[in-house]
């Protein structure tokens, strides 16, 4: 049984209807989307499974990522659903390798949503907007009946063109390789679950919602020694070390002492019983890179400011377990893939 209200159960063998845990990026949405989804609609762009994927249209190519966002409460400690919506669209096509462009907006309103918390929201969408360097290029409205939906639900479709250089992906990576990341982890999803459950905690924990254009900025000096990068969001950092194992064919090992976590994220895990590494960051990217210079990569991150970057783990050739844990006792565990996360509606 879920300690918190709102937490996915685990789903019995042979259900047959969508639930929760279906959209919050562990196994079942790995699952959902590839025993269903690219099952019945593959193709060579599809297939990429890419945060935003190359599309050719003769030259230059362009980067295509959509996303829709329906988190709850709409308002939180470090940002909104408008601001959050840019920015995950905007990272999502960074940790790819492409220059985000522009963007589509696509708003669903609830009868009744105060038109003062709308102007808000949209306020905020321009604001990040004019900090990414991007612009709104389409857009759609649609209202429905009040309880058919939460306040606001936005999606968004973001289009990119691509750097000169850019990694190549998980598949990439090899025994040998480290594992980085450029701050802090779980930031967002406990600052959601304080707020929504009205906790209580001074200080409270902020989201790290924001724009990657600074890391990736430092990295491009050394974008060629980067194998993969990619914001932890929905599912965590396990969710992403489990699908660039998957991709690898690689076992990836993380060292829990050295994984940035803030001192409020960290007492609210300990006080819930909640691993970090399940929880959503919105500001922070997990990359694998050449162990040849991830030692230079973290030192340029903390120097711009990224004080909190950390080499976290490593990888090495695949054994029976395709993500472990050393732990602060130095016994090592799997690192079990959740079914769904301990939050829905994060993002």
């Amino acid at each position: 049984m879920s300690a918190l209200p709102g937490c996915p159960l685990p789903v019995p063998e042979g259900e047959q209807t969508v639930c929760l845990a279906h959209g919050e990026g562990g196994l079942l949405t790995r699952r959902l989307i590839r025993d269903r989804i690219q099952r019945v609609l593959s193709n060579p762009v599809l297939d990429q499974l890419a945060d935003a994927n190359q599309i050719e249209l003769g030259s230059p190519r362009l980067f295509c990522t959509t996303d829709t966002f329906v988190v709850s409460p709409q308002f939180f400690p470090g940002g909104d659903i408008g601001s959050l919506a840019v920015y995950g669209t905007v990272n999502d096509l960074l940790v790819s390798g492409a220059v985000p462009v522009c963007l589509s907006l696509g708003l669903i309103l609830e009868e009744g949503l105060p038109l003062t918390e709308l102007d808000r929201i949209l306020a905020s969408i321009q604001s990040a907007c004019q900090e990414c360097c991007i612009y709104v290029a389409t857009g759609d409205t649609k209202v429905v009946p009040r309880g058919q939906c939460d306040r606001i639900y936005i999606n968004t479709t973001g289009l990119g063109r691509p750097r000169d250089t850019m990694p190549p992906g998980p598949n990439a990576l090899r025994p040998g390789d480290v594992l980085l990341l450029t701050g802090n982890i779980a930031q967002h999803g406990i600052a959601i679950l304080a707020e929504r459950e009205n906790l209580g905690l001074t200080p409270g924990p902020r989201s790290d919602s924001k724009s990657l254009a600074g890391e990736v900025a430092c990295l491009l000096p050394w974008f060629s020694a980067v194998r993969a990068l990619r914001d932890p969001t929905r599912g965590g950092v396990a969710a992403v070390c489990q699908e660039w194992a998957e991709a690898s064919r690689c076992t990836l090992s993380l060292d829990e002492t050295c994984l940035p976590v803030s001192p409020e994220a960290r007492a609210v895990c300990e006080l819930l019983g909640l691993d970090p590494l399940h929880i959503a960051g919105e500001g922070n990217m997990l990359l694998g890179v050449d162990s040849a210079v991830a030692e230079q990569i973290a030192a340029a991150l903390r120097g711009a400011g990224y004080t909190e970057a950390a080499i976290i783990g490593k990888v090495r050739p695949r054994d029976l377990v395709p993500v472990t844990v050393v732990t602060s006792l130095g016994h090592e565990r799997p690192l079990v893939e959740p079914l769904g996360a301990p939050l829905p509606r994060i993002c």
